[in-house]
């Protein structure tokens, strides 16, 4: 029998109130792993006001003591790394390699966020007056409501929800309903490293009965969403109708630059990685490569013999490269751009179908596919597509290969693989994404570092890094007067 999990709200396990429930499916054979709550808005209500409740006293524990707490929760992940790794695996089906990497970043996270507790810098300048002090300062925002997707349902909660708590906020968080449990196991985990009852609240549901409820609710003062542009756009529109702060983390549509000195055999490797790893269902995934056409023919059948070897299975086999795709409508979203692919002229050279042979049957497979003589207009070439299939189009020089990167509506990962250093550096300073590799592939990111985009792929905020804290803070500018007479600042600065 499956089991039965809910809502965390306010320090306690809760149904919906409405009594409704969903169940939580293994792609990779259809088996039910959980049962969860299907929530609505009185939910979202009761978890936004038990986050009001706690934000009186939680912005008050001095920030390294939150920290702390952060810091415990990283020790815990990393003691149950290879348990929360195979329950990904089976409720999200990317391989265990990779998702001992997803909860990885999770650990790396709360290491780097709870640093923060004592780093969390403000800024002291001169005045421009005699006897007088001035500074600035960090603030927590209030309630943060934070809606991830469930390709990677351990590490994107937690480069959001981690360095808001270190803040000082409260949060209501919604995971996707493709990956509920690994959501359950985040808050279980922060209760266990001692995090005080409705700091961290969980809603499970849809975002039309969850997700939208938490964008209009007025008691939710920042939104942070990483999802698909079209959900994150109506999401700005609601939000900033409200003036409710919003960040975004949305689409990609990423490429990589193949010259004609390029070390081939890296290259095909880096791409068969970046564009069939996560079964394509990555934000940074690489969708696209734009190879010189010197090498264009060579690199093609290198990567198109590489792509039919894959072997597709259950992520937990280890043998299995390539897992299922999450859901059927996944699968359909796919098998439609193959016929767009077919019927824009583009040459298919590997895949193009579903795999449904002997025990594949079962799940939501996908054969990595690849188009060559891809137009760079082509829909395929331009829509995200968000699975394994790799869009290859030829080019006659890197001015060429940057402008076509640059015409995408996205901008979050790029990459270009050459021997010429002067090469290398035209392309780091021209590629305009906010994630630039150099003879590497598209996927991957270090959590010190930023992680974002341009144009239709964020709103100018970025996640981990030093710029972690700036969503979830306000600026507070402080001036101590101890002249003991009023000073009226530029009226008297003469």
């Amino acid at each position: 029998m499956a089991r039965t999990f809910r809502n965390r709200i306010g320090g306690r396990e809760v149904p919906a109130r409405s009594g409704r429930t969903f169940l939580n499916l293994d792609p990779a054979n259809g088996e039910t792993l959980g049962e969860f709550p299907a929530s609505g808005p009185e939910d979202v209500n009761d978890a936004v006001a038990a986050a009001s409740q706690a934000f009186r006293s939680w912005r008050l524990v001095p920030a390294p003591k939150r920290a702390e707490i952060v810091f415990r929760a990283g020790e815990l992940i990393r003691a149950r790394k290879e348990d929360l790794a195979r329950a990904m695996t089976r409720e999200m089906g990317k391989v265990l390699a990779e998702t001992r990497g997803d909860v990885q970043e999770g650990i790396d996270m709360a290491y780097l966020a709870a640093g923060e507790g004592r780093r969390m810098y403000g800024v002291t300048t001169p005045s421009e007056m005699p006897d007088k002090w001035a500074m600035s300062m960090r603030a927590p925002i209030g309630v943060a409501g934070v809606i991830t997707p469930w390709n990677f349902p351990f590490a994107i909660p937690s480069w959001k929800l981690m360095p808001a708590l270190v803040a000082g906020n409260t949060a209501v968080f919604k995971p996707a309903g493709d990956t509920p449990e690994m959501a359950w196991h985040f808050g279980k985990l922060f209760e266990e490293a001692g995090l005080p009852a409705g700091v961290l609240n969980v809603v499970f549901g849809s975002g039309s009965q969850v997700g939208h409820p938490m964008v209009e609710h007025p008691g939710i003062h920042v939104i942070s969403f990483t999802g698909s542009t079209e959900v994150g756009l109506g999401i700005a529109g609601k939000a900033g109708g409200i003036g409710k702060r919003v960040s975004l983390e949305m689409g990609g549509k990423n490429a990589i630059i193949v010259m004609d000195d390029a070390d081939l055999g890296l290259a095909t490797d880096a791409i068969l990685w970046s564009a069939f790893g996560t079964t394509g269902q990555r934000c940074t995934a690489c969708s696209r490569v734009i190879v010189h056409e010197k090498v264009h023919d060579e690199l093609v059948r290198r990567v198109a013999e590489r792509a039919t070897t894959l072997k597709l299975g259950d992520g937990l086999d280890p043998a299995t490269e390539v897992g299922p795709l999450i859901n059927r409508g996944q699968v359909e979203r796919v098998r439609e751009y193959v016929e767009i692919g077919k019927r824009e002229g583009a040459r298919l050279v590997a895949g193009g179908e579903a795999a449904s042979e002997g025990a594949l049957a079962r799940g939501h497979f996908f054969r990595p596919t690849v188009f060559a003589g891809v137009k760079p207009d082509a829909r395929i070439a331009v829509e995200e597509i968000f699975g394994p299939v790799l869009a290859m189009i030829r080019t006659s020089s890197l001015e060429d290969a940057i402008r076509i990167n640059n015409a995408s509506s996205f901008g979050l990962s790029s990459s270009i693989f050459t021997a010429d250093v002067n090469r290398a550096f035209t392309a780091m300073r021209d590629l305009d994404t906010g994630i630039v590799y150099v003879n590497h592939g598209t996927t991957g990111a270090e959590t010190h570092l930023p992680f974002g985009g341009t144009r239709g792929t964020g709103n100018g905020h970025r996640e981990a890094g030093h710029t972690m804290l700036d969503p979830f803070t306000e600026w507070k500018s402080i001036y101590v007067d101890f002249s003991g007479r009023l000073q009226r600042a530029q009226i008297d600065n003469r």
